[in-house]
């Protein structure tokens, strides 16, 4: 068995206000997402959202089941989304092959059939970014690239906020059970992510940052939104937010994140609004 999992229980608002830095950290950064030869998981019971990460080398790597998964398969009760932040790289679901480049995107329905990751090149290896979330029903598999997404350009330069917004697995794009998926990516000169900021109740959604130059880093914003905390993070680290709590950014350069959604709506837009001047 090629992968390691942690495990993080759900708290709530109230327990959070009393938490220091280290806290804030241990329940809600993930740190180490995409390790090298190796396929390491998050499960966490917002939502039982899982995130992690795949970077096979030398050797594929097999999608092997958890024990908190209790089940056979991986993916006997369970969607994933895949999204490629390194070199070309191939999926392999049963007996068919997805090449998958820099950036674009695999969904796998739920399924019995076997999931290994592998690299075209060793020395620059693909990077997979895995999200999977509990399923109801086997949609097809299906990959997304770069031009099937559906692209929303938004921000201004004088709010510092221009950005494109790809959105890969959604609705308009994919059939998935409760799985959304997409990657934003910030104009240069442009550091502030999610403006306004925003709550959805009936959705989990965790932040993937990367892109972060060295010696740079973005500090996220989480909490209620009277009731703000922060925690700074570096390149390919992500952040699980919480259903009662807002998710927005701001960096010391321009950089790039993929969020990941999952809860009862897939409604992209059901979300509650909040001006930078309401929040505190």
């Amino acid at each position: 068995m090629n992968a390691e999992y942690e495990v993080r229980y759900a708290v709530g608002q109230r327990e959070v206000k009393a938490y220091d830095t280290e806290a804030l950290r241990r329940e809600f950064l993930v740190e180490h997402c995409l390790q090298a030869d190796k396929i390491y998981w998050v499960y966490s019971h917002y939502e039982r959202f899982m995130v992690g990460g795949a970077v096979p080398t030398t050797a594929p790597l097999k999608l092997d089941t958890i024990d908190p998964l209790k089940s056979p398969q991986f993916l006997a009760r369970r969607e994933l989304g895949i999204i490629n932040v390194g070199g070309a790289g191939q999926v392999k679901v049963g007996q068919t092959t997805y090449q998958l480049d820099r950036e674009e995107a695999l969904y796998v329905g739920q399924t019995t059939e076997d999931v290994s990751f592998s690299s075209t090149d060793a020395h620059n290896p693909a990077r997979f970014y895995l999200n999977s979330t509990p399923a109801h029903h086997a949609y097809p598999h299906t990959k997304i690239g770069k031009t099937d997404a559906k692209v929303l350009h938004m921000g201004t330069q004088e709010s510092c906020n221009v950005r494109d917004i790809n959105q890969l697995m959604i609705n308009s794009v994919v059939k998935t059970c409760q799985l959304q998926m997409g990657l934003t990516r910030l104009s240069p000169g442009s550091v502030w992510n999610t403006m306004p900021a925003h709550q959805h109740d009936r959705r989990n959604e965790v932040y993937f940052y990367f892109d972060i130059p060295e010696h740079q880093a973005v500090c996220h914003f989480m909490g209620e939104p009277q009731e703000t905390r922060h925690i700074w993070v570096k390149n390919e680290n992500a952040v699980i937010s919480p259903p009662w709590s807002i998710h927005s950014g701001v960096g010391t350069a321009s950089y790039a994140f993929i969020w990941g959604m999952a809860g009862e709506n897939l409604d992209y837009d059901d979300m509650d609004k909040y001006q930078a001047d309401q929040l505190r």
